[in-house]
């Protein structure tokens, strides 16, 4: 379908063709109602808001109409409705390009509630209308009981596929696990299902523990963390998209025509790598939480129900974290150098570091073999495996959701997803850095974890919520072996508490 009509205050022009950076194309629309009578609502429409998020199995927006034809009683909106809509960054037409909620592609969205209404004046109302994708309702309206055995790859594709489920027709993109186990779904709701599956996920080639299952606007994805930073091979994701903290330049006049269109040309694409705002909403790890959580140390003790036995697994975060590839380097985001005056359990005698203490957190989890005629436990591989895997896999999701976390605000670029990497530009914050070296903290890579597509009259623009797990550049770790002062360790006072 052409895109002929930007609209949401635009007046009607070649949607190809970018004119400022956060330009957009929409095309018309329309709402559907039960008996399938449709409305163009384009001139109604103040607002439009496409959530995505790696920790969310569907999509969902809002949608904030001006009515003054009073659509709500002529159509009648009930909670029913389908809504078709286009949304792209100008300049292409490639799919990966385009936010595709039309009924050509299958995929429309479906309006579920009205909120917020209120009469503006004698002739004129406003009501936000919240929308989410089909998969949404069908996950409320079906359960799974059934038995899979396979790959736990393999299984969620087929729970999303049935047809007497969620009856996904959108693409799914699946990473492959290592593996495979025979599971009985007990009348789960689909979503509950696969994030089931999620828990006991390990990825191919290699040691990282745990899947993420959302949809983007572009499909589904049953993947791991460490697959979002690294390719099939291992290597480092190139970033989709390059955003720079910086100062726009002001405009040289008394340029000739050739040189003012390529100075637009410039000037967009630079304002489209631009950050319009940022904040960190969690600076590295919060130490506090982070403990607490088992980061960094934590303590699995596993009870094997089918021999009445039962096993201890201490997970360290700096012994493990090289175990799994990481965004953006592969240096930990938090030192190990000693933080009390405790000595380690080693020989070394070294001061205990942030991950030497795993009873900050103790875990307990039942497992057995053969619940399903198989010599496995709870993650379809050795029972004595479970606590280690139970450790890591804890770890390594806080470490995304507790680590580094950038919230900013840039302009409208259709073709990003919750779930890709961009690069970060932020200058260190020194007087005595006039090369504007980068931070070394806080500038690199990102993993994109939300998207808030945001259309109004004005422009198109997101913010994104971005993590972090690592950092690029890593920190010193002399003076391992001291902590308090040689003197004090050496004054009887200390010797009389030792």
């Amino acid at each position: 379908m052409p895109y002929q009509d930007s609209y949401v205050g635009h007046q009607p022009k070649n949607a190809d063709v970018i004119e400022y950076a956060g330009d957009y194309g929409l095309t018309s629309m329309k709402l559907i109602n039960h008996d399938g009578k449709a409305i163009d609502m384009k001139y109604l429409v103040q607002e439009i808001n496409i959530y995505e998020s790696i920790y969310n199995n569907s999509i969902t927006g809002t949608v904030v109409v001006t009515d003054a034809i009073d659509l709500i009683g002529n159509l009648p909106i009930q909670g029913t409705e389908r809504l078709e809509f286009k949304l792209k960054t100008p300049g292409t037409n490639e799919s990966e390009h385009i936010i595709d909620c039309s009924s050509e592609s299958g995929h429309p969205v479906n309006i579920f509630k009205l909120t917020h209404r209120q009469q503006l004046d004698q002739h004129t109302q406003m009501y936000i209308l919240h929308f989410c994708s089909r998969e949404f309702l069908r996950n409320m309206r079906t359960r799974v009981s059934k038995s899979y055995n396979g790959t736990l790859d393999t299984m969620a594709a087929a729970i999303l596929g049935d047809k007497n489920g969620l009856d996904s027709r959108k693409t799914i993109t699946t990473q492959k696990t290592r593996n495979q186990d025979k599971i009985v779904i007990p009348n789960k709701q689909p979503f509950d299902a696969i994030d089931m599956l999620c828990k006991r996920a390990l990825a191919d080639n290699s040691k990282s523990v745990g899947y993420y299952f959302f949809e983007t606007t572009k499909g589904y994805q049953f993947r791991s963390w460490e697959s979002m930073c690294v390719d099939a091979r291992g290597l480092k994701r190139k970033a989709k998209q390059v955003f720079e903290v910086k100062v726009m330049n002001a405009q040289p006049k008394n340029l000739n025509l050739v040189d003012r269109k390529q100075q637009k040309t410039d000037s967009i694409t630079d304002a489209y790598s631009s950050v319009q705002d940022y904040k960190f909403v969690n600076n590295f790890h919060d130490v506090t939480a982070n403990t607490l959580m088992g980061t960094y140390g934590h303590r699995v003790i596993t009870h094997n129900i089918f021999n009445k036995s039962y096993k201890i697994d201490d997970y360290h975060y700096h012994n493990r974290f090289a175990e799994s590839k990481h965004l953006d380097g592969d240096n930990p985001a938090i030192v190990a150098s000693p933080v009390d005056w405790d000595t380690a359990d080693d020989s070394s005698g070294r001061h205990k570091g942030i991950s030497d203490y795993p009873e900050s957190r103790i875990s307990l989890q039942s497992t057995t073999q053969y619940a399903h005629g198989e010599k496995t436990g709870n993650f379809g591989t050795d029972v004595e495996n479970d606590g280690v895997f139970e450790g890591a896999r804890i770890s390594q999701s806080n470490q995304v959701v507790a680590g580094t976390r950038l919230e900013m605000t840039v302009k409208g670029q259709s073709f990003l997803s919750a779930g890709d990497v961009i690069d970060f530009k932020l200058r260190a914050v020194d007087s005595a850095n006039p090369a504007g070296v980068e931070d070394r903290q806080y500038s690199g890579l990102y993993i994109i974890t939300a998207i808030r597509h945001q259309v109004t009259n004005k422009e198109y623009k997101m913010i994104l919520e971005c993590s972090k797990d690592s950092v690029r550049k890593g920190f010193s770790t002399e003076n391992k072996r001291t902590f308090y002062a040689k003197a004090y360790r050496e004054s009887p006072k200390y010797k009389e508490t030792d």
